[in-house]
């Protein structure tokens, strides 16, 4: 359920390295994130060239159910976002680890703290 080759949040986010761009790290949200938030009907994201702090608020995604935080996972400079859930936000449901991703960083440092996919299930179970 919670692909090995990503790292992860407390808040239920993801990170895929490398992302489609040089030195970049691809982040969205985990299946169990998206399953607890519904039906994802609008998703903001932070602006390409914009800067973000770890674990600072960067986005937001609006289910019928609720509106919640996106929370950058890594520091560094945004250098793409996924256009296509502004038509079609509910990719983010539909696939979250492929489609559905949301933005990718250039990392300023280290990915630490960062949850391996046996910490993070651990971490749903405690």
């Amino acid at each position: 359920m919670y692909p090995e080759d990503l790292q992860y949040t407390a808040e239920h986010e993801w990170v895929r390295t490398p992302g489609e761009h040089a030195g970049s790290v691809r982040i969205g949200i985990t299946h169990y994130a998206q399953d607890a938030l519904g039906d994802i009907v609008y998703v903001s994201l932070p602006q390409t060239g914009e800067t973000v702090e770890a674990g600072s608020t960067c986005g937001e995604l609006e289910s019928t159910k609720s509106v919640s935080d996106v929370y950058a996972p890594v520091s560094g400079e945004v250098v793409a976002v996924n256009d296509a859930l502004d038509a079609t936000p509910q990719l983010v449901n539909d696939d979250p680890y492929g489609g559905g991703w949301l933005f990718e960083v250039v990392p300023a440092g280290d990915l630490e703290g960062l949850m391996d996919a046996a910490a993070y299930q651990e971490s749903l179970e405690g």
